[in-house]
């Protein structure tokens, strides 16, 4: 993997659009102090070399129940029969895959995965689990965990001052 060079002005780009990533251009080059063009490349770069993965939005889940369905979210726990390579990849493309999975991490030790789930309700949860684990024979455990209220919600990952 090449590593891309990045200097303390790309980190005070970097930490301003993780905070917001909709300020303009003219906002975020007067807030690091840089001209507009200058501004516009670098963060042109950021993007070609992968640093900036995308630019999403984050919706409220809370306001958003009461027009879409009250959100359920759980955070699961899955455990393979097998851990060979060719397996673990197989389960892990296949719940990238889907719409419900919003987070998957392989993990060690414990679990081999821990995943963040979304449905509308409860219905949905057992229609994803069916879907997910239980057609998968070589799932051995599956953990789940329902939130019952979201804390703290973020993407953001800290960086050198």
């Amino acid at each position: 993997m090449e590593q891309t060079a990045i200097d303390a002005t790309d980190l005070q780009l970097l930490e301003h659009l993780q905070r917001d990533a909709s300020l303009s251009n003219q906002a975020l080059a007067a807030k690091v102090h840089i001209s507009p063009p200058t501004c516009l490349r670098r963060v042109k770069r950021l993007r070609e070399t992968g640093l900036i993965e995308r630019e999403i939005a984050v919706l409220s889940v809370d306001k958003l129940a009461s027009v879409a369905g009250y959100g359920l979210c759980a955070i699961v726990e899955i455990t393979l029969d097998r851990q060979d390579q060719d397996a673990l990849d197989a389960f892990e493309r296949r719940v990238a895959a889907d719409d419900a999975v919003q987070q998957c991490y392989r993990v060690s030790p414990g679990p081999d995965f821990c995943l963040v789930v979304h449905s509308a309700h409860m219905p949905g949860y057992l229609a994803l689990a069916q879907r997910l684990f239980t057609a998968d024979a070589n799932v051995r455990n599956v953990k789940a965990f329902f939130s019952i209220k979201r804390s703290k919600f973020g993407a953001r990952v800290p960086l050198p001052q």
